[in-house]
Order: structure tokens, then C-alpha cells, then sequence
């Protein structure tokens, strides 16, 4: 249950993981891969019960997990509290198309025959109702190297190398067993499809003995890894790689194999009667540990050293179920463990400035030569990497300053340069973090806006603090607002800006009041011109509003990609102004022309400004876990 809850998590958006509690509410609680954990949910729900308000579910899911590990003597790194319940299915997750599910034949997500060469978008399980790879192996063909191919794929998408993966995988096998000892046709509908009277229970049998004990069936696969399924050992690395494996097929008719000549010490005790034993088993995804040789290489190191397998498996399952929670700052409760972890993204705390030190550099910034454009693109480049889902980038940290953000395209890296090395040269004691944001406030003023927040105390990151890889994924492909698409993509542009502003954790006037701020303060991507619908630029007025929704322009797309579009006046024919889908969204869809009729009104002047400036301060403190 704990291990299913944090493993959606994936690098590519940051959604997933445990810190919502998402695993009560479909899709997830009816995931064919999350078989019966309505039962551990349920079987949770006293102890949530009684402490109430004290404990989150998502927490709980978690806290519960360590609890088990360490009753059976397993090694636990830590616990970190602190997640918050939602109470309904988060909306702005895309899974996958859910027309057929991995128990009914759906195309694995890899398939080189097929040109399916590499998951698609933020993706990370193998196939539709899976948390990571399929255990009979990819698309049920037992191929062991496949399955390592994916077991590669889907892990790295969850942030996770090759030696986390094994040392999961090897140390959540090491205990518990699968259930397929029955007919899994008997199954029946899974909670978000079953009957109202069984009050959220799924998966219920119509066998005449009820389908439980002896006769449980899950994932099909029938078995457990080792021969002491309820005790730390040294067993898994033993058996995996001492014996030979035939495969064979369980009582439900799922694909697994079976140690060949097994002695009897090495059996399993029966789950239902200790006294009976029966062979033990490995999936196909575990005989990927022993036949893929950079996989194999791992098993071996840690088969010969069990205490480094032990800290390897403590330490990624700590990094499994926490690394969607942000920074450390955020975790709670006394075993909250004292190392600094790289892919924690840790920051030197910062030192809040003084009010003279803060008008001081805002002075000389506002006297070095840099444009509105050029504070404004910088600051919001910093900022605007924050992501809700994993609480991973932001402008704390000045991580824009590092690889690999400082030579990301979208942040015009010349510009970038010159910008910060203006601001190293004259912002003293002060962290850049801080200057960076302080910067973007002295645009916005230079733009005519008036009272914009500033709360210093960022602190400044270093590279040896930043996992360049890992800050990989958080590049974008495209960003809305600043009309940066450097190729088109099959996701339209207009949802990829939805998309973005999901992420930052703002609603639809915030998004639509900082696009329009951004496009007439000239935070364009190279300065291009679409969506400019002004004659004041470098000034904060709602003039893109107004020149979005004037009547007398007629727009159309400027070639058969539809991505730019052409506005010309009816009455002359000449060309007023250029935009993207990006802009003309704005216009087009009847939601957002709705908050941008507001903003174009006479009299609303005032009001975008306001607007404008409370989104962009949103934006610049949103990793400002310290304000909270």
C-alpha cells in the first residue's frame, strides 16, 4: 500500500506520489496493480479514526509502511510528516487513455516493433493501471532483458538509478508473497465499479469459498520471494542468484518462475498453514536482477555485502515515499533524519535583508542599464520553475544561476548571463536569490506598478547542492508566458500553458492577468513580437486585452501548423498585429475571454495592475516555505 501510493510519483511533471493520499479515489483506489489495498486502506481506517485531524491518510499510508518494514526487522533511513489530504481526485493528471487496462491486453508503452521506442510525455509505468513494470514481463512476454529494458525506463522516470532500483525492488521482495491461487475469472469488480453495499470494497470473489486464505488472488502471480516472507534476510540475493529458474504458470494462470531441484529448507511456509510448505518464486521483472548484466552486477555487490544492501534499500525507500514532498524545510515529526540529501534540493538558509540594504540595491538596479524587459524575463525565469506537485524549483536557491537552468534555451542564456553578472557586481551581502526577485520588483516599478511586495531571505544554492540531472526534466518543452515554443508539439500550445499555470499553482484570472502583464512588459522569448498588442511597451497597462478583443481585427492562422495567426484590419487590409495560440486563447475559448473582457473594461485599469502585481508576488514566494 505505502510502496503503490508513493510510486506514481514521476520526474517528468512531478505528479504522483504519496502527498495527497490520491490512492483512496480513483483512478488509482481501481488500478488492477493496486488489487486488495482497499483492504489495507480499510484496515488503516481505526487507527485514523481514533488520532483524527493528527495524522493525514497520506501520512498514515506512509508512517504504516515504515511500521511494517521494522516489525519484520527490515532498516528504515526516516519518516518525514507533513503531507496534506485532498478529498477528491486531482484533475490535472493525465495517466494515460484509459479505454483497456494492463489485466485486459493494453499495448505496453514500449514496443520497439511497434516504434515504441521510449514512454510517452510524463508517463513512467510500463502499461495503463500499473505503478512501475509489468511483473510477468513486458506486455506478459517473460523476457527477463525486456523487462530490465523497462524496469530502466520507468525508474529513471521516477527518479531512481539503477542500483535504487534493484535495492527496492530486491528489498520490498525480501518479505510478502503474491496472490493467484484461484480462478482470477471469479474477481469482481474492482471499488470504483462495485456494488454500493460493499461500501468501497472491490475485487470481491464469487468463489463458493469466498476467495480468501487459501484461495487469494491478486495480481494472478502465486507465491513469495523467499523462504521467511515475514522476516528481514539475506534470502532474496540467495535464491535469486544460486538457483536455476524454469518458468512455470501459477493456479490463475499468470506467467512466473520457479527454482529448479528447490531444497526444502529453502521452501516457504504456506500463507495459510505454516506447517505446509511450497516453492518459492521470482516474478520475470526479478529474474531481469539476474540476467541483465548491469542489474546482475548490483545483486552481486549487494548479495556480498548485505549491510550496503540494507543502507541502499533504507535510503531509496526514504527517497521513494518523500520525493514528491519538496524540501526538508517541510518535513515534520521527530524522524526527520539530520542528512542533507542532494535530491532534497537543499538551500542554504538565507538572511533576510534590511529595509535600507533592500532601497539601497533597488537604487542601483533601477541606475545599471538593464531594461524592464530583461528584470522581468530574469526574475521570472527563476520563479516560474516552481512546480505544486513536488514542491521542486522556484527562485530560492538562485538555481538559475547553475547548471543546468542557466543554459536552458527559454532562458536565453546571453541575456541570462548579463543580467546576473550586472547583479553579482552590485548586490553585496545580499543573496542573488533575493537580488534576482528584488530585480523583478524594480521592473515592475520602472513599469509604472505601484506597492510591489518584496520579502527577502532566499538563500543561495550551490552546484554541489543541485542534482543537474535530476533538474533535467523540470526544463520546459514550451512556456506559454513568455510564447516560447521551440518546435510544435502534439500536446496543443494552449494546454501546455493550462498545464504550466497548473503546476504554479494558479487559478484561471492569475494565469490570464500575468500573460497579459507579461506580453506589454516585453518577457517574450527573444524578444518576439506576438501577442505584443501594444504601443506602450515596458509598461504595465491591459493593453493586450483591449487589443486582443478590438472588433476590428480579423485573425488567421499564417500556415498550416496553426501556431501563428495573422490579425489584419477589416476595413483596410493591413496587418495590426501577430499572435499564437498562446495569446489567442484569450479570446477563443469562453472562459478565459470572460476574465479577459474584465481586464479590457474601462475603468479595470487599476485593477489589472493590482491583479498583475498580487499574481507575480504569488509566483516569485511560492517555494517560500518559510512564509507559510
Amino acid at each position: 500500500m505505502a510502496w503503490h501510493a508513493a510510486g506514481t510519483y514521476r520526474t517528468g511533471d512531478g505528479r504522483g506520489g504519496a502527498n495527497s493520499g490520491q490512492q483512496r479515489f480513483a483512478p488509482l483506489n481501481s488500478w488492477p496493480d493496486n488489487g486488495n489495498l482497499d483492504k489495507a486502506r480499510r484496515l488503516l481506517w481505526p487507527v485514523k479514526q481514533k488520532y483524527g485531524q493528527s495524522i493525514s491518510w497520506a501520512d498514515l499510508f506512509i508512517l504504516a509502511g515504515n511500521v511494517a518494514i521494522e516489525s519484520m526487522g527490515g532498516p528504515v533511513f526516516g519518516f518525514g510528516a507533513g503531507r496534506a489530504d485532498v478529498y477528491e481526485p486531482e484533475k490535472d493528471i493525465y495517466w494515460g487513455d484509459e479505454d483497456k487496462w494492463v489485466n485486459e491486453g493494453v499495448q505496453t508503452r514500449i514496443d520497439e516493433e511497434r516504434g515504441l521506442t521510449d514512454l510517452d510525455g510524463p508517463l513512467a509505468a510500463i502499461q495503463m493501471g500499473l505503478i512501475y513494470v509489468n511483473p510477468e514481463g513486458p506486455g506478459g512476454n517473460p523476457d527477463p532483458l525486456l523487462s530490465a529494458r523497462d524496469m530502466k525506463a520507468t525508474f529513471l522516470r521516477m527518479a531512481m538509478d539503477s542500483e535504487e532500483t534493484v535495492a527496492l525492488t530486491a528489498g520490498g521482495h525480501t518479505f510478502g508473497k503474491a496472490h493467484g491461487n484461484g480462478d482470477a475469472s471469479l474477481l469482481g469488480k474492482a471499488p470504483a465499479g462495485g456494488d454500493l453495499g460493499a461500501l468501497g470494497f472491490g475485487w470481491t470473489s464469487s468463489a463458493e469459498h469466498g476467495g480468501i486464505g487459501e484461495h487469494t488472488v491478486t495480481s494472478g502471480i502465486e507465491g513469495s520471494w523467499v523462504n521467511t516472507p515475514t522476516t528481514w534476510s539475506e534470502n532474496y540475493f540467495r535464491l535469486l542468484l544460486d538457483y536455476d529458474y524454469e518458468l512455470v504458470h501459477s493456479p490463475a494462470g499468470a506467467q512466473q518462475w520457479q527454482p529448479i531441484n528447490q531444497k526444502p529448507e529453502d521452501m516457504a511456509p504456506a500463507a495459510w498453514d505454516a506447517n505446509v510448505k511450497v516453492p518459492t518464486m521470482m516474478t520475470t521483472a526479478d529474474m531481469a536482477l539476474k540476467m541483465d548484466p548491469e542489474f546482475r552486477a548490483v545483486s552481486e555487490k549487494f548479495r556480498n555485502d548485505h549491510e550496503a544492501f540494507k543502507d541502499a534499500f533504507a535510503r531509496a525507500w526514504f527517497k521513494l515515499c518523500h520525493r514528491d514532498m519538496g524540501p526538508k524545510v517541510r518535513y515534520l515529526g521527530p524522524e526527520v533524519p539530520a542528512e542533507d540529501l542532494i535530491w532534497q534540493d537543499p538551500v542554504p538558509a538565507g538572511t533576510k535583508p534590511s529595509d535600507v540594504d533592500v532601497a539601497a540595491l533597488k537604487a542601483k538596479i533601477a541606475a545599471s542599464g538593464l531594461t524592464v524587459s530583461q528584470l522581468v524575463k530574469t526574475a521570472w525565469a527563476s520563479a516560474s520553475t516552481y512546480r505544486k506537485s513536488d514542491h521542486r524549483g522556484g527562485a530560492n536557491g538562485a538555481r538559475i544561476a547553475l547548471a543546468p537552468q542557466k543554459d536552458w534555451d527559454v532562458n536565453e542564456p546571453p541575456m541570462l548571463a548579463k543580467v546576473l553578472d550586472t547583479l553579482n557586481g552590485l548586490r553585496g551581502s545580499m543573496s542573488l536569490a533575493d537580488a534576482i526577485v528584488l530585480g523583478g520588483v524594480v521592473g515592475l516599478e520602472m513599469a509604472g506598478a505601484k506597492d510591489v511586495p518584496f520579502t527577502g531571505g532566499r538563500g543561495d544554492a550551490t552546484q554541489d547542492q543541485t542534482d543537474a540531472e535530476s533538474f533535467d526534466w523540470l526544463e520546459p518543452q514550451a512556456d506559454g508566458f513568455r510564447n516560447y515554443l521551440p518546435k510544435k508539439l502534439r500536446v496543443k500550445t494552449e494546454e501546455m500553458l493550462l498545464d504550466r499555470a497548473s503546476l504554479l499553482g494558479l487559478s484561471v484570472p492569475e494565469m490570464t492577468v500575468l500573460v497579459g502583464g507579461l506580453r506589454v512588459l516585453g518577457a517574450n522569448h527573444g524578444e518576439r513580437g506576438h501577442g505584443h498588442f501594444t504601443k506602450r511597451s515596458g509598461q504595465l497597462t491591459n493593453d493586450f486585452f483591449v487589443g486582443l478583443l478590438d472588433m476590428t481585427n480579423a485573425w488567421k492562422a499564417s500556415d498550416e501548423s496553426q501556431e501563428e495567426y495573422v490579425a489584419t484590419d477589416r476595413s483596410t487590409g493591413g496587418e495590426s498585429w501577430r499572435a499564437t495560440r498562446a495569446d489567442l486563447v484569450f479570446g477563443s475559448n469562453s472562459e478565459l475571454r470572460a476574465v479577459a473582457e474584465v481586464y479590457a473594461e474601462n475603468g479595470h485599469e487599476e485593477k489589472f495592475a493590482r491583479d498583475f502585481v498580487a499574481a507575480w508576488t504569488k509566483v516569485m514566494n511560492a517555494d517560500r516555505f518559510d512564509l507559510v
